[in-house]
């Protein structure tokens, strides 16, 4: 920058106030007329004869900031002060106000000592006339201004840095480490300080986590392209100490003004939680979570593989459906625990019942599948058969309980019974209620005239097409609860169906079939109905509104009206879009992502939240972080059954909770059953929960009653 350009540009702002340290009265008038004859009211002069005074102005500078000084005009030999001490003191007075030393001929070599210490120039006194004197000051403010801007941005950029949660190093073009901020420090093990200069591959060492060979310094390659890249997947960075941690992200180049490439900036984090998360519910998508045993997904790859086999070989497989009888009145009397771990010791002794090529499955609920790869003869099938509710039979020791317990077995026998997953499992299904209405504790071959099961399933569906018209159907609520205060925080309705001959059924009974009939749209109307109503109901009688969630099927999401649907009921309820929270499954957002995302965002406009129920269960959760408009995260209960048992569970509900936060978003663990596991949620600041430790769903009368007595009250 030119002389002129800095007087140019400092010439249309307001006076800058200039305080003058003369003892000389006749210096001090030619340093005023200098500074003034350009009558543009460039600068304001104030003086003072010594540097007693010039302190005092100093301090009350920094007494009252809003009287500001731009610069400082020095003489170093005042009545009570001489040569560089006159300067020392008042720059440590005043370090961010520019100096400009005036001095005579035969003291600049003092005058260059003191810009050595701190003074931004010198001029001679001979030369400070009204030409070169604004101008030096000028432009001496000028680069003041720009270097104490500079320090800011820079400053507000590595604080930046510095709290931001992923790892940033930067090299030159000779691939020398030039950067690193706190979290990269911690992440290869070295100082900024100690790394500076050295070669990138030295400080960030990484390897193919899979074969276990060095990887290219991807930082060089973005400077050799001159374009952004990737990380290669399976990327594991070697810290100092040997420490291994899988990482992904970013590297790009790094330009001059001129956009020449002058180095390269590589943003990575760590991503061990999330691969951890990516592995447990790869598994769970293909494992029952309670026992381990394989699911229907992969219980049906392996016997579309054992089918091609077999054929191949000109040989035979079994299907076996097993249920448990009467095992709901085991689970509703002694209580969830029980039951599920009931369903772990029979999951382990069916296992033990057969040979390591066959599996067993789990289906849900209490049924199990049991393939029989390879078998001789149909009659192999039923030793099988025998031997497993032989097992099964001996007392079960759950806690301070000896259970009995037996089975239902339906058979099938490929390819005699069916040539495809979907009838083979069907004829099981048959086969097993035959076997339960010959008095269960038996198995019993699928025959073609089977059809119990077929008639039954149809007349439930004949009567739950009229449920809602009888009356049948009723809500139960289940609190959800902040877990710190203790207080009701929200509250799920949860559809019963009250079936006259078949008692009270939950949903897992009736809803399915629902869902495959259709009659799930209009029984989703009645819920989302009748649980608004309730929550206004509340809001009516003055007590503090609460939040309901509903379970809503991808079958209702579907549906055309849906939206529409929802806006009129909340219109003829007077409920608040913000109290309603449709919660929605992993599988629901899994096929026809694209229509699903629309209808989600029109849910959103209207004001109602969503929640994604069972998290970590699915194929992609985190992608559904990204691309729905997601409010809550339901932390599944395979997660929260054994956190406080199990390090990998407890540190994959504190990422999902990490996780929660930093996106903003809700969070609630579900099927909280014990003290342990409360614990365990309130150590980790988990916000909000629900589950059998806190109580079963009631009717809604049942309900208010906690909601009186809730401490939000």
């Amino acid at each position: 920058m030119t002389l002129e350009g800095c007087f140019h540009r400092t010439a249309i702002v307001m006076a800058q106030k200039v305080l003058l340290l003369q003892t000389d009265p006749s210096e001090a008038m030619t340093v005023r007329q200098s500074l003034n004859d350009l009558g543009d009211g460039a600068f304001e002069v104030e003086w003072v004869k010594s540097r007693s005074e010039g302190l005092a102005r100093l301090a009350k500078v920094e007494e009252q900031s809003t009287d500001r000084i731009a610069a400082l005009l020095i003489d170093l030999f005042l009545s009570d002060s001489q040569g560089l001490e006159t300067f020392d003191l008042l720059y440590r007075a005043a370090p961010k106000i520019p100096i400009l030393i005036l001095v005579s001929p035969q003291h600049e070599g003092l005058a260059k000592l003191a810009v050595a210490r701190g003074a931004q120039d010198y001029l001679l006194k001979s030369g400070a006339d009204s030409y070169l004197l604004p101008k030096a000051l000028s432009c001496m403010i000028g680069r003041a201004a720009n270097a104490e801007a500079f320090f800011d941005e820079r400053e507000h950029a590595q604080v930046t840095l510095n709290s931001i949660g992923d790892a940033v190093i930067s090299s030159d073009i000779d691939g020398k480490v030039t950067y690193l901020n706190v979290v990269a420090e911690y992440m290869t093990g070295w100082s900024c300080r100690e790394a500076l200069g050295r070669p990138v591959t030295e400080v960030f060492r990484i390897i193919n986590a899979r074969n276990r060979q060095p990887m290219a310094n991807p930082m060089a390659l973005a400077i050799r392209e001159n374009k952004t890249l990737g990380l290669t997947p399976n990327c594991a960075l070697i810290r100092r100490d040997g420490v291994e941690t899988a990482i992904e992200d970013s590297v790009a180049p790094i330009h001059d003004r001129r956009g020449q490439v002058i180095g390269a900036v590589m943003v990575f984090r760590d991503v061990s939680a999330t691969l951890a998360i990516s592995l447990r519910m790869s598994y769970l998508a293909q494992h029952d979570s309670l026992t381990g045993l394989p699911n229907r997904t992969l219980l049906n790859d392996r016997l579309t593989q054992s089918m091609a086999l077999v054929q191949r070989h000109h040989k035979k497989l079994a299907v076996l459906f097993l249920d448990l009888d009467r095992f709901k009145q085991i689970n509703d009397t002694l209580g969830h625990d029980v039951g599920d771990q009931l369903l772990q010791s029979v999951a382990h002794r069916l296992v033990s019942s057969v040979r390591g090529s066959d599996t067993v499955s789990r289906q849900g609920g209490d049924e199990f599948i049991i393939l029989l790869s390879e078998i001789a003869a149909a009659q192999d099938s039923a030793l099988s058969a025998a031997k497993i509710l032989l097992t099964l039979s001996a007392p079960h020791r759950i806690e301070q309980h000896s259970l009995s317990i037996s089975a239902s077995i339906g058979i099938v026998i490929y390819p005699d019974d069916g040539t495809d997953v979907e009838t083979l499992m069907k004829h099981a299904d048959f086969a097993m209620y035959h076997a339960k209405d010959h008095g269960r504790n038996n198995y019993q071959f699928f025959e073609p005239g089977m059809n119990v099961r077929a008639m039954e399933r149809q007349s439930l569906e004949n009567g739950l097409r009229h449920a809602i018209d009888r009356q049948q159907l009723v809500l139960h609520y289940q609190p959800i609860m902040n877990l710190q205060t203790g207080a009701i925080s929200g509250v799920e309705a949860l559809v019963r169906w009250d079936h006259p001959h078949r008692g009270l059924l939950p949903p897992s009974q009736f809803i399915p079939m629902a869902e495959e009939s259709g009659f799930v749209v209009p029984i989703g109307r009645w819920v989302l109905r009748k649980a608004c109503s309730q929550i206004q109901a509340y809001r009516d009688a003055g007590m503090p509104p609460i939040q309901i969630a509903i379970n809503t099927s991808p079958v209702e999401l579907r549906d055309a009206g849906f939206v529409a649907s929802v806006q009129t009921i909340l219109a003829e309820t007077g409920l608040p879009p913000r109290y309603l929270e449709l919660e929605l499954t992993e599988t629901s957002l899994m096929h026809d992502s694209k229509s699903m995302s629309a209808v989600l965002h029109e849910l959103k406009d209207i004001g109602v939240k969503l929640a994604l129920d069972d998290f970590g269960t699915g194929y992609s959760s985190l992608s559904h972080l990204r691309r729905f408009p997601i409010d809550t995260l339901k932390i599944d209960e395979a997660f929260v059954r054994d956190i406080a048992t199990n390090a990998n569970d407890s540190s994959i509900v504190a990422a999902v909770i990490g996780m929660g936060k930093n996106l903003h978003m809700r969070v609630v663990a579900e099927g909280i059953e014990t003290r342990e596991q409360l614990k365990a949620l309130q150590a980790q600041n988990c916000p909000e929960g629900q589950g059998h430790y806190f109580g079963e769903a009631v009717t809604a009368a049942a309900f208010t009653q906690l909601l009186e007595r809730s401490p939000t009250l």
